[in-house]
């Protein structure tokens, strides 16, 4: 019998970006699917058809994502990011230049001695992605 994922990582968004986020994450991993989503309705307290609540998995892992009917002075920060362990060079190329496409690159592509092939990028969305080939 399976059990559910005890630690999820939680994104949440502003502005009703977190479907675009959901569709972009997904497409970037073979086996990314949306789960589920629930949608705000006429009534809010957020705006008609952004996302309450959702679940979407990637690489066999879970995360859950909102759109804040709150406007926070606060956003997504590089003190937390999400570790990928790359099969091969090609996949960590491809994650990189789809991740830092219209992002920014925290540390470039390189060895930096903890591992020979390393990159720390940080997406459109705010969300950074550590991107390890492992040997």
């Amino acid at each position: 019998m399976a059990t559910a994922q005890k630690i999820t990582t939680f994104l949440m968004f502003q502005d009703g970006r977190a479907e675009e986020a959901m569709n972009f994450y997904t497409s970037l991993f073979s086996d990314g699917e949306i789960v589920a989503v629930k949608r705000y309705g006429a009534d809010g307290p957020g705006a008609e058809g952004t996302v309450e609540y959702a679940t979407f998995a990637l690489a066999g892992a879970q995360l859950k994502c909102i759109d804040s009917p709150v406007k926070h002075e606060f956003d997504f920060t590089p003190s937390i990011s999400l570790w990928v362990e790359c099969d091969d060079a090609d996949e960590q190329k491809r994650l990189h230049a789809s991740l830092v496409d219209r992002g920014a690159e925290l540390m470039p592509l390189d060895n930096y001695g903890f591992s020979a092939r390393f990159t720390w990028v940080a997406d459109r969305f705010g969300i950074t992605w550590q991107l390890n080939l492992a040997e």
